[in-house]
């Protein structure tokens, strides 16, 4: 062949291979085909023509005279993904899985953080029950965008059974840790400890540590919630529930307008918080707000602030006490967050909890509100609420003092945050 005569099969062959790419994108693939046989009459071995013809007779149902093409292709091009991709393909409508687990190896050895490849091994290895299908799929999960929403759509729905696959050996792990947990324990699962352990083994959920804004004091443990029985003013605060409740039905009817939003973050909230963000959803009757009172509201409430009074209300400078009515509109979510130290805990008294209302999560444990019984949890471990009923939810909220804490410590955690705020005022630089 001439200089002159391969130019214009070159030329030929990019023109045909235009013509063969307008087709399949307009889905007209008969016609594709059509080129594709003419570009292999011209060039046997030419990648693109057998790469088409493989994958045209694959979209007909001619797994074997697809696999041909495709073997001829990969011969053509042995570090072609996409040639490898569709030849497992092929071999697997063969029911080949020699060749299939072949191809797959090979794209994984030439770039070993290939999704599709990585979806496909735990595919594979799912149809034929392999241990390894979960690994094989956990390893696709972790290289895919972590939010499914950022998933590319061509690996969306083997993304969506691979995570399936996963959460399901997540929970059969996490359910076989737990019965044989209680085989030992019986009745006794000290405080949901053990079957965290469990959960955070199978993976189902996280390590949750005590994670403050502001004042974290170390080698404390981060216990989700604490037993009310364990703070002797918990039995006179819980039998004061009725009238307790008869002040914040007035604080409703008369105060209604003074119910302000919780969440205040100005003009420039994350997104989790911009729902909520300067929203009634979440509002607060304030009767202690960073260690000020709010005299004209506790006058309006004379039995609780004397409830306040018997409790163990932490005192941390510019911080606590706090204390408020909190209110949580009708299907209302408070998004994960943390308080600002695991010096206090927070204490709820429920007043009004509609039924199917909704839980408290903190940490690994969830629990739901029932009136007149106190919750007291450490709020520097992440937390969430929800309100999933079409009512109103009302605790009364308040922060005590982590039990945990001598009288010293108590004294040096003000000593730590009255430091620190003065120096913040002198702006000394070092």
């Amino acid at each position: 062949m001439t200089t002159e005569e391969l130019t214009r099969a070159i030329d030929r062959l990019d023109e045909l291979d235009r013509a063969a790419a307008q087709a399949l994108n307009a889905g007209r693939l008969e016609d594709a085909e059509r080129v594709w046989a003419e570009m292999h009459a011209i060039a046997p071995r030419n990648r693109n023509a057998l790469w088409g013809l493989g994958y045209a007779a694959l979209q007909r149902g001619d797994a074997v005279r697809a696999r041909a093409f495709l073997q001829a292709a990969r011969e053509a091009a042995p570090h072609d993904k996409i040639v490898l991709m569709t030849l497992a393909k092929a071999c697997r409508n063969c029911k080949d899985p020699n060749g299939e687990v072949a191809a797959i190896s090979a794209v994984l050895a030439l770039d070993p953080k290939y999704l599709p490849a990585l979806l496909a091994k735990g595919a594979l290895l799912e149809r034929h029950k392999h241990a390894d299908a979960v690994p094989a799929y956990i390893a696709a999960l972790d290289t895919a965008p972590a939010s499914p929403e950022h998933w590319p759509d061509d690996c969306r729905d083997l993304l969506h059974r691979a995570k399936a696959a996963v959460d399901r050996h997540k929970t059969a792990l996490f359910n076989a840790l737990s019965e044989n947990i209680a085989r030992i324990s019986g009745d006794d699962a000290s405080d949901g400890r053990w079957r965290e352990a469990a959960s955070i083994m199978s993976k189902l959920s996280k390590p949750y540590n005590a994670e403050p804004h502001r004042l974290y004091v170390p080698r404390m443990p981060a216990k989700p919630f604490h037993d009310p029985a364990q703070f002797s003013w918990v039995k006179a605060l819980e039998a004061k529930t009725g009238v307790i409740r008869d002040e914040l039905m007035r604080a409703l009817q008369t105060k209604g307008q003074d119910f302000v939003p919780y969440v205040n973050l100005g003009g420039g909230p994350s997104e989790e918080w911009r729902e909520l963000n300067c929203s009634t959803r979440w509002s607060v009757f304030y009767l202690w707000m960073a260690g000020a009172r709010d005299e004209e509201n506790l006058a309006l409430c004379p039995e609780t602030a004397k409830a306040l009074e018997q409790v163990d209300q932490a005192h941390i400078r510019g911080n606590c006490p706090n204390a408020m009515f909190s209110a949580l509109a009708p299907r209302t979510h408070i998004p994960p967050h943390t308080g600002e130290s695991n010096a206090r805990l927070v204490v709820h008294l429920p007043l009004i909890v509609p039924e199917n209302c909704g839980s408290l999560r903190v940490g690994f444990e969830q629990r739901a509100w029932r009136v007149g019984e106190a919750m007291i949890f450490d709020d520097s471990i992440e937390h969430e609420a929800w309100n999933n009923s079409d009512e109103l939810r009302v605790v009364l909220l308040f922060d005590v003092w982590n039990p945990q804490l001598t009288q010293q410590d108590r004294e040096i955690v003000n000593t730590l945050v009255s430091t620190e705020a003065d120096f913040a005022k002198s702006r000394v630089l070092a």
